[in-house]
């Protein structure tokens, strides 16, 4: 397997994290978050990547040509899903939904931080996190 196989997964998160956090800018903007400054980190975190993994100027520009495609092309899909919910729901109807996906939320990383949620322990193991001292399985 060759160097750039190893990295191609990894560099795909990492060119997609900021996305994840612009789709979801709108939601953190009244929490006080700031959306130019994260961008800013994301983009310094992808470039420091890019360079950790030996990548080529050509290969920055294309990877960093499809991040600009794929972000453009979420924030266009997150508007027309706003509309789409904007012509269900009323305006109180959505903000109450989105209090209790606040509240439910809240009360899921709670159980996950004491590890007694019906899917804390699952979901931590789930995400390569064993209970087990290293070195040590099942199968030993």
């Amino acid at each position: 397997m060759t160097l750039r196989q190893l990295f191609a997964p990894a560099l795909l998160a990492v060119a997609l994290m900021p996305l994840a956090v612009s789709a979801n800018a709108g939601h953190h903007n009244s929490a006080g978050i700031d959306r130019e400054a994260m961008q800013e980190r994301m983009e310094e975190y992808r470039q420091e990547a890019y360079q950790r993994a030996g990548l080529s100027e050509e290969q920055q520009t294309a990877l960093n040509e499809a991040h600009a495609e794929h972000r453009d092309a979420m924030l266009s899909l997150r508007e027309e899903h706003q509309a789409q919910v904007a012509e269900i729901l009323t305006e109180e109807e959505q903000q109450t939904l989105r209090d209790a996906m606040r509240e439910m939320h809240a009360e899921r990383h709670d159980e996950r931080r004491q590890g007694e949620g019906a899917h804390g322990k699952r979901d931590h193991e789930r995400r390569g996190h064993h209970s087990e001292p290293a070195g040590e399985s099942a199968a030993e």
